[in-house]
């Protein structure tokens, strides 16, 4: 029967999930009430039938005319649709408590005209009660109780004098009910209300969390795919290109040499590409271990280039069967790099190559006589101007390699200087690292990209 607090303002969802949250409490209310009132008025027909024939036409006149307000009150608020107004906008807010003060108006004018006849009619104070809790704001709504109240309690007066205390006793303690049952109502409406918008505003909050950690998680593997490309795909167009480059000025038996070699450079990068799209360990280590695949980059390295490349291995390379695939594809990534920054860039006559198996450690030692660099200036990104392209690649490709040591939890170690050649040193704990590239030491949540 109308609006709760007549503030005018439009319905939020968490208002209609809160209505929707207490439907089976307000019918119940609403039913009881309508029981309640129709109960009163029959007792108030039936107490009439010793008052004479006129006396009884007028109140049951009067019962009707109450009854007829009240439930047309009843349609009007079921008929009219949910306030869809803005809390700003107050004129539609207006025109939708006009209604129900109307409505309260003539309920009240027919109860005041029922109770100058009938001193059974006081009791429908009760009811009354509820409606106007009910449809005004709480400070109107409470003064308006007590108004009823004192009208109630002078028509008791009217009509049994000789009630006593029993005549303000009854009236005061059916309002005092009337206000707390309402007071609890609003409260549990508010409760749910706000309960709701914390729902809301926390399920908005998963959502945000959701999406940063999607975005996080997209930013991870477009850095994942920027290595990867370049550790493979990138070195091997780049040694494909030195190949060709020499096939150029070589004469014709050496060009062939060269030729075959790109070929097979050019197979070996489709091969990795194919792994790398299947998201499979490198094809360099499928079926081999980290020790064949070292020794395939050396032998490649040696036919393609004029550097004296040495590789050593560990005496037992029995010693390199507890080493995780994980830690096994991050050390021929770091060798990969490193050789392919010394073939492009170093400009060296030799390159030595160290896999040492110590103690719960695999270490990689990648050593070359060449024209060296400013570490710090390179992995900073602060490349001079003569050989910034040059710089910037090599750049990156550090700076991925470091990132992937740094995810398996090990150690990435660069040491150089202009004329004083370069040394790539990556260390990593065996046992911190397990079989699906969680670094053990940093949780479950340091996962490698493999």
């Amino acid at each position: 029967m109308g609006e709760i607090d007549g503030t005018g303002g439009g319905a939020t969802a968490a208002d209609v999930r809160a209505g929707s949250s207490l439907t089976r409490i307000s019918v119940t209310l609403a039913v009881a009430l309508h029981v309640l009132v129709v109960g009163l008025c029959v007792v108030i027909v039936v107490n009439a039938r010793d008052d004479g024939l006129p006396a009884v036409a007028l109140e049951l006149a009067l019962v009707l005319v109450f009854l007829a307000v009240w439930f047309t009150g009843v349609a009007i608020a079921r008929a009219r649709p949910p306030g869809r107004g803005r809390p700003g906008r107050r004129r539609p807010g207006r025109r939708r408590r006009g209604a129900p003060a109307v409505w309260l108006a003539v309920l009240s004018l027919a109860w005041l005209l029922l109770i100058l006849v009938s001193d059974d009619a006081v009791y429908l104070a009760f009811p009354l009660f509820f409606v106007l809790l009910h449809l005004l704001p709480v400070a109107r709504g409470v003064v308006a109780v007590i108004v009823a109240t004192v009208v109630a309690v002078l028509a008791f007066a009217r009509h049994r004098p000789d009630a006593g205390f029993a005549g303000v006793l009854g009236p005061v303690i059916g309002a005092a009910v009337a206000v707390v049952i309402a007071s609890a109502y609003r409260a549990l409406l508010l409760q749910i209300r706000e309960r709701q918008r914390l729902i809301e505003d926390l399920t908005v909050t998963r959502s945000a969390l959701a999406a940063a950690e999607r975005d996080a998680g997209a930013a991870q593997e477009r850095a994942r795919l920027a290595r990867e490309i370049h550790d493979t795909v990138s070195q091997s167009l780049s040694s494909i290109i030195l190949l060709l480059h020499a096939a150029d000025r070589a004469p014709e038996p050496a060009r062939a040499q060269r030729v075959a070699q790109a070929r097979e450079a050019a197979q070996d990068a489709l091969a990795e590409t194919r792994q790398f799209i299947a998201a499979l360990q490198p094809a360099a280590l499928h079926g081999r271990g980290v020790a064949t695949a070292l020794t395939r980059l050396a032998d490649r390295t040696r036919a393609e280039t004029d550097l004296a490349v040495t590789l050593t291995l560990p005496p037992d390379l029995a010693d390199l069967a507890a080493v995780p695939t994980p830690v096994e594809v991050g050390l021929l990534r770091v060798a990969q790099n490193a050789v392919a920054n010394v073939v492009q860039h170093a400009r060296a006559r030799r390159l030595d190559l160290t896999l040492s198996a110590l103690e719960g450690q695999i270490v990689l030692d990648v050593v070359d006589d060449g024209v060296g660099f400013d570490v710090d200036a390179v992995l900073a990104d602060r490349p001079g101007a003569d050989d910034a392209a040059d710089a910037e690649r090599v750049s990156f490709g550090l700076r991925g390699v470091r990132d992937r040591v740094s995810a398996l939890g090990g150690e990435f170690v660069v040491e150089s200087g202009p004329g004083q050649g370069t040394s790539v040193v990556a260390v990593f704990d065996v046992d911190g690292v397990s079989q699906d590239g969680v670094n053990r030491d940093s949780g479950p949540g340091a996962e490698l990209p493999s």
